[in-house]
């Protein structure tokens, strides 16, 4: 998918394989529930849990009641977003699914909860980078609500009351195109060799879109920087600006067809999916996660506090973390976060399981504060380094 200068923020990813080691009170019977009915049961937008509106009939019941989702933010080449909305859509077909905006980045879809409160317009949900996510919670823009599969999400994957939890993810890889790039670059440090002059790209802006603040703080691993110091991750990026190497285009599904982008530095979700998307179209996309620079990142699911559909949003995400949800996410070349769990129990999608891309090493992951301080270096640096 193209989320690029669209997506998103920063965030943090566990590998299946190291997910794998890791692992309310209702009112009196006679006085309403704050935000409830006379029976002391929540009304939709104050519902924490599907057991609040009186089980998952019930939640179904409001939500094709009221027949609306607003999402924003999904291309459909995104994480297999595309079949996600369709197969909610099937599902529930009194519902109808409104997608706006689908390359918009994080701190767009911020801005629309913001800008559109009380709007039937508004956004319901939100797919959002952690750094969003986490400051969105902090500015009280999103809905607490525990979906069914709660107690399966670590608790290193979500916020303690509610508000987000980590859905998916992927580490930043090196696409490339073989049939126009004899020998492929394998590692950050390939990137600077001569031969790949104006041939390496970001999906993005990196103060704007998280999968290219993940290939900058790839870089800056890859060359001695820690996630408590981004700078030469910056610093990587101008010295292969200055090469020519580096060029200001974003990658697309488009650029990368075009060959405008034969590299592309983007989530192995991604790269993984252009190779099966323009097979037999004169591309031969090739994927690696490179040794030098191992990062990985989950996005977050949010529900707008706000929400004019407020059922249909518990509801998709419900849908989401169903095994059904996870397992679209997953044939999108993307690991759920329930994926240990999936695993465990034999639901699953084997055969996509066995598709991900392969991954040597484990990853650590950047403290909130950590990534705050790189945001905000990348917000004062970029430019300037660039040119």
């Amino acid at each position: 998918m193209f989320r690029s200068s669209a997506r998103r923020g920063a965030a943090v990813l566990l590998s299946a394989a190291a997910l794998a080691t890791l692992s309310a009170c209702g009112a009196a019977p006679d006085q309403p529930a704050a935000g409830g009915d006379a029976k002391g049961k929540a009304q939709p937008a104050t519902a924490a849990s599907a057991a609040d509106l009186g089980g998952m009939d019930a939640l179904v019941a409001a939500a094709e009641k009221e027949g609306q989702l607003n999402v924003i933010a999904l291309p459909p080449d995104w994480a297999n977003y595309g079949e996600m909305l369709k197969a909610f859509q099937a599902k529930y077909p009194k519902i109808k699914v409104s997608s706006e905006n689908p390359d918009a980045a994080s701190a767009d879809e911020i801005a629309a909860v913001k800008s559109r409160k009380g709007q039937k317009r508004a956004p319901d949900v939100l797919d959002l980078g952690i750094a969003f996510a986490r400051s969105g919670a902090d500015e009280n823009l999103f809905a607490p609500y525990k979906v069914t599969a709660w107690d399966k999400i670590p608790g290193s994957q979500k916020d303690a009351d509610g508000r987000w939890y980590n859905d998916y993810g992927g580490y930043v890889s090196i696409g490339c195109d073989a049939a126009k790039i004899p020998a492929c670059p394998q590692t950050f440090a390939d990137l600077l060799k001569p031969e790949y002059k104006g041939k390496v790209a970001l999906n993005g802006n990196p103060t704007k879109s998280g999968s290219a603040f993940g290939g900058v703080y790839a870089a800056a691993l890859a060359n001695k920087g820690s996630f408590a110091d981004i700078q030469p991750g910056i610093d990587f990026f101008g010295q292969l600006r200055k090469s020519g190497n580096f060029i200001p285009v974003e990658s697309t599904p488009a650029t990368v067809e075009k060959g405008e982008t034969p590299i592309s530095i983007d989530w192995d979700y991604l790269n993984a999916g252009y190779a099966e998307q323009f097979k037999g179209k004169g591309v031969d996309w090739k994927t690696v996660v490179p040794a030098d620079g191992v990062y990985a990142q989950f996005y977050s699911q949010a529900i707008n506090k706000e929400a004019p559909n407020p059922a249909a949003a518990r509801l998709w995400m419900e849908f989401l973390y169903s095994t059904e949800g996870q397992n679209i996410w997953l044939k999108g070349h993307a690991r759920p976060v329930l994926l240990p769990n999936m695993t465990q129990d034999g639901t699953a999608d084997k055969d996509a399981v066995a598709k991900l891309p392969q991954v040597q090493g484990t990853p650590s992951f950047p403290a909130s504060t950590e990534l705050d301080k790189a945001k905000a270096a990348l917000a004062e640096k970029w430019d300037k380094a660039l040119s």
